[in-house]
């Protein structure tokens, strides 16, 4: 397995002062530098906003940008095309959204990457009017990915791992995979993130390494440094070993007064528990 970095999880007042003074593609360049210092084999960065916002890019920016990436060691292990709101569930929404993230799908390829992240909104449980809107917007996004060679891929958290995996089973392509984040399953619905693996295993294509802890029973969480929260990396890394997985574990780091750090920790705690589990490479 191979450790990335998200690249906006790298924020400091300098990185945001450049963002703020109009210069998102500096910011991008430090921030991938970080991660070529800290020793990472990718990075991860959003096509929705900033430096590699998707109807800005250019075939010059596009250049430049897989310079940067390059010129430091690094590939992308993913784009994120997260438009926020609730994700897939609103039809009127969904159509620009569909189409913007085709176009997320079309950069990721030109910035020689298979694989796009997102957030869907909420599964629900039972069978209804939202589940098959969602189910329409996916399902149109499956057939396009598939279509290109490409992956667009959910992220765990919001309802547990046997839902999303039955509600992907329901779409009929599989374009549509999943983006594995242990610490969203911990945090919001108390699912063990070994099973989730397992569960899931046939979509998995990318994951992200973040910790964290529910609160009370399901009134909240908290995220926290890589180690410090539920998420069992002796069971979870294995679990992922065992189904074949050797792709990204890229960190994200969404809070904290000292992200930096926290990253730098969480790198050293993987390759720790890498080296110890015989998982490198």
């Amino acid at each position: 397995m191979k450790i990335g970095v998200m690249v906006e999880s790298f924020r400091s007042s300098s990185i945001d002062s450049m963002v703020e003074s109009n210069n998102p593609m500096k910011a991008f360049t430090v921030g991938v530098q970080k991660a070529a210092q800290l020793g990472a084999q990718g990075i991860q960065a959003y096509a929705t906003y900033g430096a590699l916002k998707f109807d800005e890019m250019t075939k010059a920016k596009i250049k430049e940008v897989l310079d940067i990436v390059k010129s430091n060691g690094l590939i992308f292990s993913a784009i994120c095309g997260d438009f926020g709101g609730h994700g897939f569930e609103d039809k009127a929404e969904n159509v620009q959204k569909v189409e913007n993230s085709k176009r997320v799908l079309d950069l990721a390829k030109e910035l020689e990457c298979d694989i796009v992240t997102t957030h869907i909104g909420t599964v629900p449980a039972e069978e209804c009017e939202k589940k098959d809107i969602m189910r329409a917007a996916c399902r149109e996004l499956a057939v396009y990915a598939d279509s290109i060679g490409s992956a667009f891929a959910v992220e765990t958290g919001p309802e547990p791992a046997e839902r999303l995996g039955g509600f992907l089973d329901s779409l009929g392509a599989m374009g549509v995979r999943v983006n594995f984040d242990p610490a969203n399953l911990v945090m919001c619905v108390a699912d063990d993130p070994a099973k989730g693996v397992e569960t899931l295993k046939k979509y998995i294509v990318h994951t992200h390494a973040k910790d964290g802890i529910m609160i009370g029973d399901r009134e909240g969480w908290e995220e926290l440094p890589l180690g410090k929260g539920g998420v069992d990396f002796d069971t979870y890394l294995p679990a992922l070993a065992k189904i074949g997985y050797k792709g990204f574990l890229t960190i994200e780091r969404e809070v904290g007064d000292n992200p930096e750090a926290d990253i730098r920790m969480a790198k050293d705690f993987l390759t720790e528990k890498l080296n110890k589990l015989g998982l490198n490479g």
